[in-house]
């Protein structure tokens, strides 16, 4: 569908891309890996046409559309959320022109046979079928459906975009590139502003997309999910896999292996046979087969082993001052911006030693409470720090707490004291900042080296409490690797706000859910966590349906008595159950009879006068289908009966 072909992109006089080449096929779903500054979103550019190529070509089809999310994008100020979101089906207006003008065309057409015809004519079945996904009537109802999946409520969308952060108006550009069902999404790291359950929400809609998707993730869980494609970019070139990210890291450490093992026997070869050249080059006798072994030696295809980058950040957090036993403490803590009450009557409290996580959707105060501990904002209530508890803060807005116009050394030199200034370079080093690149601006930093700087921040100085607020959103998978390592070891204690199910799977051994002005406690990992907001929300969902039947009963213009409701919502239940297990039967009756009639025509077939009969053979395939089919409808409606029981009886 899309064709890459020999492409060659040059930054400052280096090569960025060297001759790379591959193909995005329809329905693909890759995930393009490589480490920060490798040329992944420069890739995404290349695709879409907004970077030029020094050499080769990009091959994209005229009807085929791009839905393209960049990793920044400014939207226009004035309209509210529902208004700009809408603004995304304005291109049905310049559709609607393209269907007008190759009817025209088709209406003045005589050559029905000729193949140029054909093509109009798929064309135009084409442009028809996409105008009708984008009816006025049903517009407004899907842009609504995909807002709330990104984690907007009913309230939000009257309010104007200026209201909301940056990282919410991210959600409204990507939710504007969902509704326009692109053939291909394009989508630069789509994770880096959703909160869990909206990326669960993306994974789901991605995976079940009928187009293709090319995205660029530093979520391995999200590139797991979604992805069945991995696209590596390494030093200039591409390796192409055809697996999802951790399996493809196995098949490149196996693909390694092989090309190092095939070099060292190839090396072998060429030692022992210029071994044998030089032995007897002067020889008359083997005059003959030294020349045929020189031949052989300027005609072999001299393999090689691709160079790896296996530059990654390296360090470890000073160990932690001991602190009091409770940590953090909080009782009926609130916290409200004006009117709006973001935390109300909290109650929370953190022991010497433990790593915690906060999650939970954006908005629901998780980053505020993280600012109330250590001391950036008021509050009501109670909240008080331990003995000897000195905490180190990563900010989810480093970019903003960073002094633009310092260098890379001035900015670390200003906070080391003490023996710490003798080693300010050698931190630097652990966060892949040497050489040149002390002197650089702040300003000229990527937001992956802006990370890596506020990170190395912290290891001048030892903390009892470490606060990272979205420490991966920046970092690549391998950085992301290192510093879960790094706090693993870290013997302090630990608060993370993440919305990075595999950073967090083994690190935070508590999950703290922000919902409702709440804090919700759960004991155990985010795995446990995730399962158990499953299973309450299938309850929850349970309940809004038996809630709904009584209000059914109780809207009737006969009063009923408590227990006529519940009689008559017993019965209810019972109609219910004895619907499904009806179905449950009716198609074990059908899978009876159809068994029957195939061990019938299997008779029949295992004569030898039938065994040219077509047509109980064709008899055969027919029953065959249908018991197939039968099967499939069994199992899913056993499934819904037995989830139907269970759902009552909890």
């Amino acid at each position: 569908m899309i064709s890459i072909n020999n492409v060659t992109v040059t930054f400052s006089g280096t090569e960025l891309f060297q001759d790379i080449s591959f193909v995005i096929n329809p329905k693909d779903r890759i995930g393009l890996t490589g480490k920060n500054g490798a040329g992944k979103s420069t890739l995404l550019k290349v695709i879409t046409g907004e970077q030029p190529v020094e050499k080769g070509s990009v091959t994209i089809p005229q009807n085929v559309t791009l839905g393209y999310l960049p990793q920044h994008m400014e939207l226009p100020s004035g309209l509210s959320v529902i208004e700009e979101t809408m603004t995304c089906f304005e291109d049905t207006n310049s559709l609607q022109d393209k269907v007008d003008k190759l009817t025209l065309e088709i209406t003045n057409r005589t050559d029905y046979e000729s193949e140029s015809y054909l093509k109009l004519v798929n064309t135009l079945s084409e442009y028809q079928e996409r105008l009708e996904l984008f009816s006025d009537t049903q517009n407004q109802a899907k842009a609504e459906v995909v807002l709330k999946g990104l984690g907007f409520k009913q309230s939000d969308f009257q309010r104007m975009t200026s209201e909301f952060s940056g990282g919410w108006k991210m959600r409204i550009i990507l939710a504007k590139v969902i509704l326009k069902q692109p053939d291909v999404f394009l989508l630069d790291e789509p994770t880096n502003h959703l909160d869990i359950e909206s990326i669960q929400w993306l994974e789901d809609f991605l995976k079940n997309y009928s187009g293709a998707v090319v995205l660029i993730s530093h979520d391995r869980s999200f590139l797991d999910n979604v992805t069945k494609r991995t696209v590596e970019i390494s030093l200039g070139k591409i390796y192409d896999y055809n697996a999802p990210y951790t399996k493809y890291l196995e098949l490149r450490q196996e693909r390694r292996k092989q090309q190092i093992a095939a070099y060292e026997n190839q090396q072998k070869v060429i030692k022992d046979t210029k071994d044998f050249i030089e032995r007897f080059r002067y020889k008359p006798t083997k005059s003959n087969q030294v020349q045929s072994r020189i031949k052989m030696l300027e005609k072999m295809e001299k393999l090689e082993v691709d160079l790896e980058d296996n530059s990654s950040i390296h360090f470890k957090f000073p160990p932690a001052p001991r602190s009091g036993q409770i940590v953090v403490k909080a009782q009926n803590f609130s916290k409200a911006f004006g009117e709006k009450v973001i935390l109300e009557n909290v109650d929370f409290e953190l022991q010497r030693g433990e790593k915690v996580a906060f999650v939970g959707r954006n908005g629901e105060g998780k980053t505020t409470f993280s600012r109330c501990i250590i001391g950036q904002l008021p509050f009501e209530g109670e909240l008080k720090l331990g003995h000897n508890v000195s905490i180190g803060y990563y900010a989810q807005n480093q970019d903003e707490l960073l002094d633009m116009n310092k260098t890379v050394f001035e900015t670390l030199d200003e906070i080391a004291t003490g023996d710490y200034r003798t080693k300010v370079r050698d931190i630097l080093g652990a966060f892949l900042f040497s050489g040149e690149d002390i002197d650089k601006k702040v300003k000229v930093l990527s937001g992956g080296e802006r990370a890596r700087l506020e990170m190395a921040k912290l290891l001048f100085q030892p903390y009892s409490l470490l606060v990272l607020d979205e420490p991966t959103n920046h970092l690549d998978i391998r950085s992301k690797d290192v510093l879960k390592k790094a706090l693993a070891m870290y013997d302090g204690t630990l608060i993370l706000v993440s919305h990075d199910r595999d950073f967090l799977h083994g690190l935070a051994q508590t999950i703290y859910e922000f919902k409702d002005r709440k804090i919700k406690q759960y004991r155990g990992d985010i795995t446990y966590f995730l399962e158990k907001l499953k299973l309450e929300n299938m309850r929850q969902f349970e309940a809004q349906k038996i809630v709904k039947t009584k209000q059914t009963l109780e809207s009737e213009d006969a009063p009923v008595s408590n227990s006529k409701q519940d009689y008559m919502l017993k019965k209810e239940i019972e109609k219910n159950a004895r619907k499904l297990k009806s179905m449950v039967d009716k198609s074990e009756k059908r899978i009876s009879e159809l068994e029957t009639e195939l061990s019938e025509i299997q008779d029949k077939l295992s004569k030898p006068e039938n065994q040219t009969d077509m047509t109980l053979f064709q008899q055969f395939d027919k029953i065959k289908a249908d018991l197939d089919l039968e099967m499939e409808n069994w199992e899913k409606a056993s499934k819904d009966y037995e989830d139907f029981i269970c759902k009552i009886q909890q």
